[in-house]
């Protein structure tokens, strides 16, 4: 008895912290110590946004490992900047498809992603260059894009920028992003001000070094896509691929500036092929009919348990009840952005849920029968169906990798939801069925006499 009060502590514990997630208003203790908000993250369909495809600019030919690796930075970037709803796929053979739930303003979703492109560190001479300034370079490498409104004169390395007779100037590239190992925002006791740390790599921490030996005192500006970032000075040599980034930044900036150097730099130049913006309206419409869906399931699969099953039909409907409030503090927890198609396999999993319960009753039944005391019931039924529930369930769960590769391989974003959503309403299952339906049923019927209640079990 001891050992099934604790795992119905356990289980109310669970249920309270469930609870405390699951409310519309979760408290601030939650969101301090995840760093975030607790809100439930709805997808594309369901919230609406905007849907951008990509392709690499005409006449550069991208490999799948170089699209593989522009999706990744492109994830990277958004996520470091706190947008873990915005989602990256490779399309096919040459296209990444990124999706941006809550957007509106398409031209400020392209403007965002045109600027993770070239990062570069250029040799700005005697004078700083103001953040957002364009410039040309004389990097001639993969990527990069010289802007069209500059004319450019040839530049050698080492030399001061070189004025053309519109004064416009081309500067000297003195490494790119590729360069870069490390990158971090730190911060000491002699300085208020955050500041970047960063680490080169061999052949980045061998130019910098000499560069930064020859050039004490001048400014060194960090350009992304042509455009301005920061303009450092260069205060001593740096020798040792090691060095930090200083100046009036805030926690923020500091962030960003961290941010933009660490995934700045794409494998491949991308341009827009197609943009398409999809009405909150519909989403809102999609999930409204999602939820009452998933309220009709529970309310027809609770009838037909109780009715069936009477008494354990009733434990099974709070199990199921205490299934669907873990699952949902546990989207919300990891998060999981839901989509109608997620949705769509939670409601599934809901019917599931109860898969195990009609195999440990059915089993508790034929114990019944045979005259066993209703506490060895409860216990044979279940240990006489596990091998079914944990067939069944891997089986299931199998299925549910299959598809999630098949989503990250093939860019089908619908059936990786549906697949995480399946699995994890999965594995809750399984919790609810093994422990909290047993549990349940010791504390409530072990001092029970069948012969006096028959009729609590359909029989």
């Amino acid at each position: 008895m001891q050992r099934k009060y604790t795992f119905l502590l356990l289980i109310l514990l669970l249920v309270v912290i469930a609870v405390l997630v699951d409310i519309p208003k979760p408290p601030e203790a939650f969101n301090t110590v995840l760093g975030r908000d607790l809100q439930p993250i709805l997808g594309l369909d369901l919230r609406g946004g905007i849907q951008v495809l990509l392709q690499p600019s005409e006449g550069f030919e991208a490999t799948a490992s170089q699209l593989e690796d522009a999706t990744k930075i492109l994830e990277n970037r958004s996520n470091a900047l706190g947008v873990s709803e915005q989602v990256f796929q490779v399309i096919g053979t040459k296209y990444i498809l990124g999706e941006f739930p809550g957007k509106t303003d398409t031209d400020q979703v392209v403007s965002i992603l045109q600027q993770t492109g070239l990062l570069e560190f250029i040799d700005a001479g005697d004078t700083p260059l103001e953040p957002g300034t364009v410039v040309a370079t004389d990097f001639t490498g993969k990527g990069s894009q010289q802007p069209s409104v500059l004319p450019t004169v040839p530049a050698e390395a080492g030399t001061a920028p070189v004025a053309t007779p519109t004064e416009s100037v081309i500067y000297h590239t003195v490494m790119t992003g590729a360069d870069l190992n490390t990158v971090g925002v730190t911060s000491d006791s002699s300085d208020p001000n955050p500041y970047i740390a960063f680490e080169l790599n061999d052949e980045g921490a061998k130019n910098f070094g000499e560069f930064t030996t020859n050039n004490v005192g001048k400014y060194l500006a960090i350009v992304l896509d042509k455009k301005v970032v920061s303009t450092p000075v260069i205060n001593s040599p740096i020798t040792d691929g090691k060095g930090i980034i200083q100046g009036q930044y805030t926690v923020e900036s500091a962030n960003e500036l961290a941010t933009i150097l660490r995934f700045g730099s794409l494998p491949v130049p991308l341009e827009v092929a197609q943009s398409t913006l999809i009405g909150p309206s519909l989403g809102q419409d999609s999930l409204n009919k999602s939820i009452t869906a998933g309220i009709i399931a529970f309310i027809a699969i609770a009838l037909m348990m109780i009715l069936y099953y009477r008494f354990p039909g009733f434990i099974a409907v709070l199990a199921l009840a205490i299934y669907i409030l873990i699952s949902f503090a546990i989207f919300k927890l990891i998060p999981v952005t839901l989509t109608l198609p997620g949705i769509a396999g939670f409601v599934l999993s809901i019917g599931m849920a109860v898969d195990a319960n009609v195999l440990i009753f059915e089993r508790l039944k034929e114990e019944l029968r045979g005259g066993r005391m209703l506490n060895q019931a409860i216990d044979l039924g279940w240990k006489r169906a596990w091998l079914s529930i944990r067939d069944s369930n891997v089986s299931t769960l199998i299925t549910c990798v299959i598809l999630f590769w098949y989503g990250s391989q093939f860019g089908a974003s619908i059936v990786k939801g549906f697949a995480l959503t399946l699995a994890i309403g999965v594995l809750v299952s399984l919790f609810t069925a093994v422990v909290v339906t047993r549990s349940f049923l010791h504390i409530a019927l072990d001092r029970s006499k069948f012969a006096d209640h028959p009729k609590w079990f359909g029989l």
